[in-house]
Protein backbone atom coordinates (compact mmCIF):
# COMPACT_ATOMS: atom_id res chain seq x y z
CA UNK A 1 0.00 0.00 0.00
CA UNK A 2 1.13 3.26 -1.28
CA UNK A 3 2.29 6.62 1.40
CA UNK A 4 0.15 8.89 1.35
CA UNK A 5 1.95 12.70 2.29
CA UNK A 6 -0.87 14.97 2.99
CA UNK A 7 1.16 16.28 5.98
CA UNK A 8 3.94 17.39 4.10
CA UNK A 9 4.83 20.97 3.18
CA UNK A 10 5.39 21.45 -1.15
CA UNK A 11 8.95 21.86 -0.79
CA UNK A 12 9.13 17.99 -0.32
CA UNK A 13 6.61 17.51 -3.76
CA UNK A 14 9.05 20.08 -5.51
CA UNK A 15 12.34 17.82 -4.44
CA UNK A 16 11.15 14.84 -5.70
CA UNK A 17 9.92 15.91 -8.47
CA UNK A 18 13.02 18.02 -8.88
CA UNK A 19 11.40 21.25 -9.97
CA UNK A 20 13.11 24.59 -9.11
CA UNK A 21 11.08 27.48 -8.00
CA UNK A 22 14.13 29.47 -6.85
CA UNK A 23 16.57 30.52 -9.39
CA UNK A 24 14.02 31.18 -12.07
CA UNK A 25 12.10 33.67 -10.08
CA UNK A 26 15.14 36.38 -9.03
CA UNK A 27 15.91 39.30 -10.14
CA UNK A 28 14.95 41.22 -13.37
CA UNK A 29 12.85 38.46 -14.48
CA UNK A 30 10.60 38.27 -11.10
CA UNK A 31 10.45 42.16 -11.57
CA UNK A 32 9.21 42.02 -14.96
CA UNK A 33 6.22 39.63 -14.48
CA UNK A 34 5.16 41.20 -11.06
CA UNK A 35 4.89 44.48 -12.58
CA UNK A 36 3.11 43.55 -15.74
CA UNK A 37 1.02 40.95 -13.82
CA UNK A 38 0.48 43.90 -11.17
CA UNK A 39 -0.74 46.14 -13.80
CA UNK A 40 -2.82 43.67 -16.11
CA UNK A 41 -4.67 42.97 -12.60
CA UNK A 42 -5.54 46.33 -11.82
CA UNK A 43 -6.84 46.41 -15.72
CA UNK A 44 -9.26 43.47 -15.45
CA UNK A 45 -10.76 44.39 -12.29
CA UNK A 46 -11.58 48.04 -13.63
CA UNK A 47 -12.27 47.00 -17.29
CA UNK A 48 -14.58 44.13 -16.48
CA UNK A 49 -16.23 45.94 -13.79
CA UNK A 50 -16.81 48.18 -16.45
CA UNK A 51 -18.49 46.11 -18.81
CA UNK A 52 -20.62 44.42 -15.83
CA UNK A 53 -21.68 48.09 -14.35
CA UNK A 54 -22.46 49.00 -18.58
CA UNK A 55 -25.24 45.99 -18.79
CA UNK A 56 -26.57 46.61 -15.78
CA UNK A 57 -26.92 50.20 -16.43
CA UNK A 58 -28.11 50.18 -20.09
CA UNK A 59 -31.26 49.37 -20.67
CA UNK A 60 -30.62 48.00 -24.14
CA UNK A 61 -28.20 45.42 -22.81
CA UNK A 62 -31.18 43.76 -21.15
CA UNK A 63 -30.86 40.23 -23.35
CA UNK A 64 -29.42 37.12 -22.53
CA UNK A 65 -26.71 37.75 -24.72
CA UNK A 66 -25.62 40.53 -23.10
CA UNK A 67 -26.09 38.92 -19.41
CA UNK A 68 -24.03 36.21 -20.59
CA UNK A 69 -21.20 38.51 -21.79
CA UNK A 70 -21.45 39.99 -18.18
CA UNK A 71 -20.72 36.67 -16.74
CA UNK A 72 -17.91 36.51 -19.12
CA UNK A 73 -16.59 39.39 -17.77
CA UNK A 74 -17.24 38.15 -14.32
CA UNK A 75 -14.76 35.28 -14.96
CA UNK A 76 -12.36 37.33 -16.36
CA UNK A 77 -12.57 39.55 -12.78
CA UNK A 78 -12.38 36.33 -10.88
CA UNK A 79 -9.26 35.45 -13.16
CA UNK A 80 -7.98 38.37 -11.83
CA UNK A 81 -8.43 37.29 -8.30
CA UNK A 82 -6.74 34.20 -8.78
CA UNK A 83 -3.71 35.81 -10.26
CA UNK A 84 -3.63 38.15 -7.63
CA UNK A 85 -3.63 35.36 -5.30
CA UNK A 86 -0.62 33.27 -7.53
CA UNK A 87 1.82 36.52 -7.30
CA UNK A 88 1.52 36.09 -3.50
CA UNK A 89 1.47 32.45 -3.80
CA UNK A 90 4.30 31.50 -6.13
CA UNK A 91 8.22 31.60 -6.43
CA UNK A 92 10.33 30.64 -3.79
CA UNK A 93 7.09 30.92 -1.36
CA UNK A 94 5.97 28.36 -3.70
CA UNK A 95 8.17 25.61 -1.28
CA UNK A 96 6.88 26.28 1.89
CA UNK A 97 3.32 26.67 0.78
CA UNK A 98 1.08 23.69 2.52
CA UNK A 99 -0.77 21.05 0.54
CA UNK A 100 -3.59 22.93 0.70
CA UNK A 101 -3.08 26.52 0.19
CA UNK A 102 -1.13 25.00 -3.29
CA UNK A 103 -4.54 23.42 -4.03
CA UNK A 104 -6.25 26.67 -3.30
CA UNK A 105 -3.87 28.36 -5.69
CA UNK A 106 -4.13 26.19 -8.88
CA UNK A 107 -7.91 25.63 -8.11
CA UNK A 108 -8.54 29.33 -8.54
CA UNK A 109 -6.82 29.58 -12.25
CA UNK A 110 -8.50 25.72 -13.30
CA UNK A 111 -11.98 27.46 -12.05
CA UNK A 112 -11.52 30.69 -13.77
CA UNK A 113 -10.46 28.83 -17.27
CA UNK A 114 -13.57 26.17 -16.65
CA UNK A 115 -16.05 29.30 -16.44
CA UNK A 116 -14.84 31.15 -19.44
CA UNK A 117 -14.73 28.07 -21.29
CA UNK A 118 -18.09 26.94 -20.76
CA UNK A 119 -19.96 30.41 -20.89
CA UNK A 120 -18.30 30.65 -24.60
CA UNK A 121 -20.09 27.41 -24.80
CA UNK A 122 -23.39 28.76 -23.81
CA UNK A 123 -23.02 31.88 -25.73
CA UNK A 124 -22.94 29.66 -28.53
CA UNK A 125 -26.14 27.76 -27.79
CA UNK A 126 -27.82 31.37 -27.30
CA UNK A 127 -26.44 33.05 -30.82
CA UNK A 128 -27.21 29.36 -32.56
CA UNK A 129 -30.97 29.81 -31.00
CA UNK A 130 -31.12 33.50 -32.07
CA UNK A 131 -29.57 33.20 -35.80
CA UNK A 132 -31.65 30.34 -37.18
CA UNK A 133 -34.52 32.48 -36.47
CA UNK A 134 -32.69 35.40 -37.82
CA UNK A 135 -33.50 37.69 -34.56
CA UNK A 136 -30.74 39.77 -32.68
CA UNK A 137 -31.52 37.80 -29.62
CA UNK A 138 -33.34 34.46 -28.18
CA UNK A 139 -35.96 34.11 -26.33
CA UNK A 140 -34.30 32.89 -23.47
CA UNK A 141 -35.88 34.00 -20.12
CA UNK A 142 -34.20 35.93 -17.43
CA UNK A 143 -34.66 32.60 -15.13
CA UNK A 144 -33.12 30.33 -17.60
CA UNK A 145 -30.38 32.72 -18.10
CA UNK A 146 -30.37 33.16 -14.03
CA UNK A 147 -29.91 28.77 -14.26
CA UNK A 148 -27.08 29.03 -17.05
CA UNK A 149 -25.40 31.30 -15.53
CA UNK A 150 -25.51 29.57 -11.86
CA UNK A 151 -24.78 26.06 -13.29
CA UNK A 152 -21.69 27.70 -15.45
CA UNK A 153 -20.20 28.71 -11.99
CA UNK A 154 -21.08 25.29 -10.27
CA UNK A 155 -19.08 23.58 -13.45
CA UNK A 156 -16.05 25.72 -13.18
CA UNK A 157 -15.93 25.29 -9.27
CA UNK A 158 -16.08 21.75 -9.72
CA UNK A 159 -13.52 21.15 -12.42
CA UNK A 160 -11.30 23.52 -10.60
CA UNK A 161 -12.11 20.95 -7.17
CA UNK A 162 -11.12 17.81 -8.98
CA UNK A 163 -7.55 17.33 -7.82
CA UNK A 164 -8.51 18.32 -4.20
CA UNK A 165 -10.79 15.56 -4.81
CA UNK A 166 -9.10 12.53 -4.98
CA UNK A 167 -7.25 12.87 -8.62
CA UNK A 168 -3.83 13.83 -7.28
CA UNK A 169 -0.74 11.85 -6.88
CA UNK A 170 -0.27 12.22 -3.24
CA UNK A 171 -0.46 8.86 -2.33
CA UNK A 172 1.70 8.00 -5.50
CA UNK A 173 4.70 10.34 -5.79
CA UNK A 174 6.08 8.73 -9.17
CA UNK A 175 3.34 9.93 -11.06
CA UNK A 176 3.57 13.35 -9.80
CA UNK A 177 4.21 15.79 -12.96
CA UNK A 178 7.20 18.92 -12.44
CA UNK A 179 4.84 22.06 -13.25
CA UNK A 180 2.44 20.77 -10.73
CA UNK A 181 4.17 18.66 -8.27
CA UNK A 182 1.28 17.56 -6.37
CA UNK A 183 -1.57 16.92 -9.73
CA UNK A 184 -0.61 13.62 -11.26
CA UNK A 185 0.89 13.33 -15.21
CA UNK A 186 -2.81 11.96 -15.98
CA UNK A 187 -4.89 14.56 -14.80
CA UNK A 188 -2.94 16.98 -16.57
CA UNK A 189 -3.46 15.29 -19.89
CA UNK A 190 -7.31 14.79 -19.45
CA UNK A 191 -7.09 18.69 -18.46
CA UNK A 192 -5.05 19.81 -21.04
CA UNK A 193 -6.95 17.07 -23.80
CA UNK A 194 -10.45 18.00 -22.77
CA UNK A 195 -10.07 21.57 -23.06
CA UNK A 196 -8.06 21.49 -26.45
CA UNK A 197 -10.70 19.41 -27.66
CA UNK A 198 -13.47 21.98 -26.77
CA UNK A 199 -11.29 24.48 -28.20
CA UNK A 200 -11.46 23.25 -31.50
CA UNK A 201 -15.28 22.05 -31.49
CA UNK A 202 -16.27 25.73 -30.61
CA UNK A 203 -14.28 26.92 -33.34
CA UNK A 204 -16.14 25.15 -36.12
CA UNK A 205 -18.91 25.35 -34.83
CA UNK A 206 -18.62 29.30 -34.67
CA UNK A 207 -17.49 28.83 -37.74
CA UNK A 208 -20.46 27.29 -39.50
CA UNK A 209 -22.46 29.93 -37.21
CA UNK A 210 -20.76 32.77 -38.85
CA UNK A 211 -21.42 31.13 -42.28
CA UNK A 212 -24.80 30.37 -42.18
CA UNK A 213 -25.70 33.64 -41.16
CA UNK A 214 -23.77 35.62 -43.92
CA UNK A 215 -24.93 33.41 -46.28
CA UNK A 216 -28.60 33.94 -44.94
CA UNK A 217 -28.19 37.67 -44.38
CA UNK A 218 -27.13 38.37 -48.02
CA UNK A 219 -30.17 36.42 -49.10
CA UNK A 220 -32.10 38.70 -47.40
CA UNK A 221 -30.66 41.75 -48.49
CA UNK A 222 -31.18 41.28 -51.69
CA UNK A 223 -35.07 40.29 -51.22
CA UNK A 224 -35.64 42.72 -49.16
CA UNK A 225 -36.10 46.47 -48.72
CA UNK A 226 -35.82 46.53 -45.04
CA UNK A 227 -33.19 47.86 -43.19
CA UNK A 228 -29.53 46.31 -44.27
CA UNK A 229 -28.18 47.28 -40.90
CA UNK A 230 -31.02 45.51 -39.09
CA UNK A 231 -30.39 42.45 -41.33
CA UNK A 232 -26.56 42.43 -39.96
CA UNK A 233 -26.71 43.07 -36.67
CA UNK A 234 -26.82 39.45 -36.13
CA UNK A 235 -23.25 39.42 -37.83
CA UNK A 236 -22.23 41.88 -36.28
CA UNK A 237 -22.35 40.43 -32.88
CA UNK A 238 -21.08 36.94 -34.31
CA UNK A 239 -18.02 38.75 -34.88
CA UNK A 240 -17.67 40.32 -31.57
CA UNK A 241 -18.22 36.67 -30.48
CA UNK A 242 -15.84 35.55 -32.93
CA UNK A 243 -13.16 37.44 -31.79
CA UNK A 244 -13.22 36.72 -27.86
CA UNK A 245 -13.17 32.90 -28.79
CA UNK A 246 -10.28 33.52 -30.87
CA UNK A 247 -8.77 35.86 -28.45
CA UNK A 248 -9.32 33.07 -25.53
CA UNK A 249 -8.13 30.09 -27.82
CA UNK A 250 -4.56 31.93 -28.81
CA UNK A 251 -3.81 32.54 -25.68
CA UNK A 252 -4.70 29.77 -23.60
CA UNK A 253 -3.67 27.28 -26.04
CA UNK A 254 0.29 27.69 -25.66
CA UNK A 255 -0.15 26.80 -21.80
CA UNK A 256 -2.44 23.81 -22.23
CA UNK A 257 -0.03 22.19 -25.11
CA UNK A 258 2.67 22.93 -22.34
CA UNK A 259 0.82 21.08 -19.53
CA UNK A 260 0.08 18.24 -21.94
CA UNK A 261 4.08 17.74 -22.79
CA UNK A 262 4.38 17.70 -19.09
CA UNK A 263 1.71 15.15 -18.34
CA UNK A 264 3.27 12.81 -21.23
CA UNK A 265 6.60 13.21 -19.23
CA UNK A 266 8.29 15.50 -22.18
CA UNK A 267 11.85 15.49 -20.11
CA UNK A 268 13.82 17.66 -22.89
CA UNK A 269 10.81 20.11 -23.93
CA UNK A 270 12.21 23.19 -21.38
CA UNK A 271 8.62 23.34 -20.37
CA UNK A 272 9.87 24.85 -17.24
CA UNK A 273 11.36 28.15 -19.56
CA UNK A 274 8.33 28.78 -21.16
CA UNK A 275 5.82 28.25 -18.39
CA UNK A 276 5.64 32.10 -16.93
CA UNK A 277 5.63 33.81 -19.84
CA UNK A 278 2.66 31.46 -21.59
CA UNK A 279 1.16 32.00 -18.16
CA UNK A 280 1.06 36.09 -18.46
CA UNK A 281 -0.17 34.94 -22.23
CA UNK A 282 -2.95 33.75 -20.48
CA UNK A 283 -3.47 36.52 -18.06
CA UNK A 284 -3.36 38.65 -20.85
CA UNK A 285 -6.64 37.02 -22.73
CA UNK A 286 -8.88 38.56 -19.33
CA UNK A 287 -7.22 42.42 -20.35
CA UNK A 288 -8.02 41.91 -23.97
CA UNK A 289 -11.65 41.08 -23.55
CA UNK A 290 -13.23 44.62 -22.66
CA UNK A 291 -11.14 45.61 -24.95
CA UNK A 292 -12.64 43.50 -27.28
CA UNK A 293 -16.39 44.57 -26.01
CA UNK A 294 -15.80 47.92 -26.29
CA UNK A 295 -14.18 48.19 -29.66
CA UNK A 296 -16.61 45.68 -31.49
CA UNK A 297 -19.01 47.41 -30.01
CA UNK A 298 -20.40 51.20 -29.76
CA UNK A 299 -23.29 50.96 -27.32
CA UNK A 300 -20.95 49.21 -25.05
CA UNK A 301 -17.98 51.43 -25.34
CA UNK A 302 -20.31 54.82 -25.33
CA UNK A 303 -22.15 53.37 -21.98
CA UNK A 304 -18.54 53.04 -20.47
CA UNK A 305 -17.65 55.96 -21.56
CA UNK A 306 -20.71 58.15 -20.13
CA UNK A 307 -19.88 56.51 -16.62
CA UNK A 308 -16.75 57.21 -16.48
CA UNK A 309 -17.81 61.16 -17.51
CA UNK A 310 -20.27 61.11 -15.03
CA UNK A 311 -17.87 59.80 -12.04
CA UNK A 312 -15.50 62.26 -12.83
CA UNK A 313 -17.83 64.74 -12.61
CA UNK A 314 -19.05 63.75 -9.47
CA UNK A 315 -16.18 63.77 -8.09
CA UNK A 316 -15.42 66.85 -9.17
CA UNK A 317 -18.38 68.62 -8.08
CA UNK A 318 -18.04 66.80 -4.72
CA UNK A 319 -14.73 68.68 -4.41
CA UNK A 320 -16.39 71.69 -5.41
CA UNK A 321 -18.88 71.63 -2.78
CA UNK A 322 -16.86 70.64 0.19
CA UNK A 323 -15.15 74.26 -0.89
CA UNK A 324 -18.63 75.96 -1.12
CA UNK A 325 -19.51 76.34 2.81
CA UNK A 326 -15.92 78.92 3.13
CA UNK A 327 -16.85 80.42 -0.06
CA UNK A 328 -19.72 81.67 0.39
CA UNK A 329 -19.09 83.38 4.05
CA UNK A 330 -16.59 85.56 2.12
CA UNK A 331 -18.85 85.90 -0.77
CA UNK A 332 -22.54 87.26 -1.71
CA UNK A 333 -25.64 85.49 -2.21
CA UNK A 334 -25.34 86.08 -6.08
CA UNK A 335 -21.69 83.96 -5.78
CA UNK A 336 -23.29 80.81 -3.99
CA UNK A 337 -26.09 81.08 -6.94
CA UNK A 338 -23.57 80.95 -9.29
CA UNK A 339 -21.96 77.60 -7.83
CA UNK A 340 -25.47 76.30 -7.43
CA UNK A 341 -26.12 76.91 -11.34
CA UNK A 342 -22.52 75.81 -12.34
CA UNK A 343 -23.33 72.57 -10.65
CA UNK A 344 -26.80 72.18 -12.38
CA UNK A 345 -25.36 73.02 -15.82
CA UNK A 346 -22.23 70.08 -15.29
CA UNK A 347 -24.91 67.78 -14.32
CA UNK A 348 -27.05 67.92 -17.20
CA UNK A 349 -24.53 67.89 -19.43
CA UNK A 350 -23.54 64.55 -17.86
CA UNK A 351 -26.35 63.34 -18.73
CA UNK A 352 -26.78 64.72 -22.12
CA UNK A 353 -25.02 61.80 -23.63
CA UNK A 354 -28.05 59.45 -22.35
CA UNK A 355 -30.63 61.56 -23.83
CA UNK A 356 -28.84 61.87 -26.76
CA UNK A 357 -28.45 58.30 -27.43
CA UNK A 358 -31.86 57.77 -26.31
CA UNK A 359 -33.29 59.75 -29.06
CA UNK A 360 -30.85 57.90 -31.56
CA UNK A 361 -32.40 54.46 -31.00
Amino acid sequence: MNECYYDKRMDFFYNKTKTDTADEWTGPQLIVVLCFGTFFCLFIFISNSLVIAAVVKNKRFHFPFYYLLANLAAADFFAGIAYVFLMFNTGPVSKTLTVNRWFLRQGLLDTSLTASLVNLLVIAVERHMSIMRMKIHSNLTKKRVTFLIISIWAIAIFMGAVPTLGWNCLCDITVCSSLAPIYSRSYLIFWSVLNLVVFFIMVVVYIRIYMYVQRKTNVLSSHTSGSISRRRTPVKLMKTVMTVLGAFVVCWTPGLVVLLLDGLNCTYCGIQNVKRWFLLLALLNSVMNPIIYSYKDDEMWGTMKRMICCFSEDKSQDRRSSRIPSTVLCRSTDTSGHYIEDGIIQGTICGKGDLGDKGNS
